[in-house]
């Protein structure tokens, strides 16, 4: 692996589908490699950034595949602690499930432990910026015995500060950034004091500061605005459209209809109006779900009515406004009703919500159930926990700023 001849090189911890790997991508950083436990969302990434954009100068030590970040800590303590001094960026955060509020928020989670893996990581490799992000609740202490505990926030920040870093935390909404969903995330970004020290001339302005100061020019550079709505960014995505087959047989597939926002440009920008759009099958509703879905649109009802009207025990289902960003999307998709169509919502527009390019085509199953959601990760599910490109790649180009 050669390091650090150009650009600045960074290593992406519970990778995931490569969300934020492709923000840095387009901010200019260069991967060293990136872990990610699950074997679906790994192909994803793999097929993307590994084998269509060379973005990884892969160490010949770590075998180019999903890993579990204990075993990378466990089988090559040395070669991680080798790479001190020439990674400028340990980015990414463990997953959120155990803190989540869309979720049960179960402390005792095994999943929490990854926290401390993460913070041995930064303590084995030492790079001079860590980026870290997690959902609002990882901000938010458990109960016990009636009273809140101490947030986990503020324990990762204790201990980043005792490895010798200068660390600030907040909360960050995606939509501000120009992604067309509220969805707001806990964001960490540490600098090695021994590298501020050597470093006279570095920037006092904070990443915070700067992100939010930089957000302007970066969207008006591309085209594109704060808070752009659902409809924004797939309504030329209709099932209405027209429909063909799917590579799955016995599902149809959507087609592309005509840009009609600026958001749509910027993500259709590499595809021709004829090409096939990947991800884009309809999920074969019943009839009866169908004039169900039917009539909470025309009637515009709410969550809550719409549960009420139909005797539904479910109590998450959410009919979506096309003139709003989306609230924050799950990796259930059953949970949305597309804002003017009788259906759920497809692979394809999940990631438009979530920012990916439509040349960025996803792997593996589309839904998985059952005992198989432990094991599986599949397509909606990577889209649901990633991080969002767009907002990835401003953050790239202020971590750039922050060190150069």
């Amino acid at each position: 692996m050669i390091i650090g001849e150009e650009g600045k090189v960074y290593i992406d911890l519970f990778a995931g589908c490569g969300g934020l790997s492709l923000g840095l991508h387009n901010a200019g950083w260069k991967g060293a490699f990136a872990i990610e436990k699950s074997a679906d969302a790994f192909k994803t990434l793999e097929h993307n950034l590994i084998k269509k954009k060379k973005h990884f100068d892969w160490p010949n030590w770590l075998s180019q595949k999903h890993h579990d970040i204990n075993e990378v800590l466990d089988n090559n303590s040395e070669n991680l602690i080798s790479l001190r001094g020439k990674i400028d960026l340990v980015a990414g955060g463990p997953p959120c499930q155990g803190f989540s509020m869309a979720g049960r928020r179960v402390e005792n989670d095994s999943r929490n432990d990854l926290i401390n893996s993460y913070i041995n990581f930064i303590d084995q490799v030492q790079p001079k910026l860590i980026f870290f992000e997690n959902v609002r609740g990882f901000t938010q202490g458990f109960k016990r015995n009636d009273k809140k505990g101490r947030a986990y926030s503020l324990y990762v920040i204790d201990e980043l500060e005792k490895k010798g870093y200068t660390v600030q935390g907040h909360l960050i909404n995606f939509a501000d950034y120009g992604v067309p969903q509220k969805r707001t995330r806990f964001i960490l970004v540490g600098i090695q004091n021994q590298f501020i020290k050597s470093n006279s001339n570095l920037t006092k302005e904070t990443f915070f500061e700067r992100i939010e100061k930089n957000k302007e020019e970066f969207l008006v550079s591309k085209d594109l605005t704060v808070n752009p709505t659902l409809e924004n960014a797939i309504s030329d995505l209709l099932q209405s459209n027209g429909q063909i087959e799917s590579e799955t047989p016995n599902f149809k597939a959507g087609i592309y209809g005509d840009k009609a926002s600026s958001y749509q440009k910027y993500l259709r920008r590499y595809k021709k109006q004829e090409s096939k759009v990947d991800s884009h099958r309809f999920a074969k509703h019943t009839e009866i779900v169908r004039n169900r879905f039917q009539i909470a649109l025309n009637e515009n009802l709410t969550s809550a009515a719409y549960r009420e009207r139909f005797k539904l025990k479910k109590s998450s289902t959410k009919i979506l406004e096309g003139n709003k960003p989306t609230p924050t999307i799950t990796t259930l998709p059953d949970d949305y009703i597309h804002y003017c169509e009788p259906r759920i919502m497809t692979v394809r527009e999940y990631a438009r919500i979530q920012s990916f390019p439509d040349t960025y085509q996803f792997k593996g199953k589309y839904t998985t159930g059952g005992k198989r959601r432990t094991q599986e990760v599949p397509r909606y599910s990577q889209i649901g926990n990633a991080i969002p490109p767009l907002f990835g790649e401003q953050a790239g180009l202020v971590l750039k700023q922050l060190i150069q």
